[in-house]
């Protein structure tokens, strides 16, 4: 089995779980007020953060390399949101679970293992997210304000091809995409752990 073949079926009902999060089901039926949002995006914020700085630092080792790709980074495009979301807010959030994301990604060593967090949060934003941006900017009348997230200056289907094939081309072996499945169903466990945090607070957040 391939690697991008593997990364996506041994990680299947992790994503399923994250996908079926009460909060994210509650945002994309709009019923999550924009206080809501904000609070989502200053979680990712702490996570993209993370990764986009130990992808840089090692952008060296040939299996990140393989990856890395500066058009891909959403740092910029968060604080973009935030400044329509919420002008002038502070750029900080108590959230043990953004934290334990972000000590993770921090913590890893092992070039596979980067390149299995950022497969799970790029080619998700490349795949659902893409939904999830024309969902909020319906539900919320923004007529592409406030998205800088979810858009990205390429053509989104060729990428991801590009993307996968350049996974299948790493020449892993079986026990090393064992280990990079391992990590990508670590990496959406602990993005559950960030809907499930969000959705203790959804009452406060309610429209």
């Amino acid at each position: 089995m391939s690697l991008s073949v593997a990364m996506k079926e041994g990680s299947a009902a992790e994503h399923d779980a994250a996908e079926q999060s009460p909060f994210l089901t509650e945002l994309l039926n709009g019923r999550v007020a924009a206080s809501g949002y904000v609070d989502y995006l200053l979680r990712l914020r702490i996570v993209y953060g993370a990764l986009e700085d130990a992808v840089r630092a090692r952008r060296d080792d040939p299996v990140v390399a393989a990856v890395y790709d500066p058009v891909l980074e959403r740092l910029p495009a968060i604080d973009a949101d935030l400044d329509h979301w919420a002008p002038g807010i502070a750029r900080e959030v108590d959230s043990p679970a953004a934290q334990a994301y972000r000590e993770r990604l921090t913590g890893i060593t092992w070039g596979p293992a980067l390149v299995a967090h950022h497969y799970t949060r790029y080619l998700g934003d490349l795949s659902g997210g893409q939904a999830m941006g024309k969902i909020l900017d319906r539900e919320f009348g923004l007529r592409g304000a406030g998205l800088a997230f979810y858009d990205f200056p390429v053509r989104v289907k060729p990428y991801k091809d590009a993307y996968r094939a350049r996974l299948d081309g790493l020449g892993l072996n079986g026990e090393e995409i064992g280990r990079t499945v391992d990590e990508v169903k670590v990496a959406f466990a602990l993005n559950q752990a960030l809907f499930d945090e969000l959705a203790e607070s959804l009452p406060l957040h309610r429209r």
